[in-house]
């Protein structure tokens, strides 16, 4: 049986890591963070994760500034950016400078999500 990928989901609000979760837990092995901090010191942790996706907007540090910070340590990790907003051009910079790989909308659709993963993976 081929190894179960590693995503790390990183979302502020806990209602959203519980749904991501119940959502990916029997095609991914999911660590759950709560801020970027969090999502950095699980990173550090684990260096089996193969994706990160975070959420946009957080506290102290929003999902932009948290993946820069993760390129900076992985900057072959795929990373990608899940928000119930619109693109912003700070996310837009972010994916033309190649630090994000891809803008998923909230309401998460888990068959894109999939998708993307499985297409990073590859």
């Amino acid at each position: 049986m081929p190894k179960m990928s590693t995503i790390l989901y990183v979302d502020d609000e806990k209602i959203n890591l519980m749904l991501f979760e119940v959502n990916f837990r029997n095609k991914f092995n999911i660590i759950s963070a709560f801020s970027g901090k969090d999502g950095l010191n699980k990173l550090s942790q684990n260096t089996n994760i193969d994706v990160v996706i975070s959420d946009m907007k957080m506290p102290q540090m929003n999902g932009v500034e948290f993946i820069t910070k993760v390129k900076e340590n992985r900057p072959n990790l795929p990373c990608f950016i899940l928000t119930g907003y619109d693109l912003t051009p700070e996310i837009s910079e972010a994916i033309n400078l190649k630090i994000v790989d891809r803008y998923l909308a909230k309401p998460f659709n888990i068959n894109e999500i999939e998708s993307a993963i499985i297409s990073v993976l590859k």
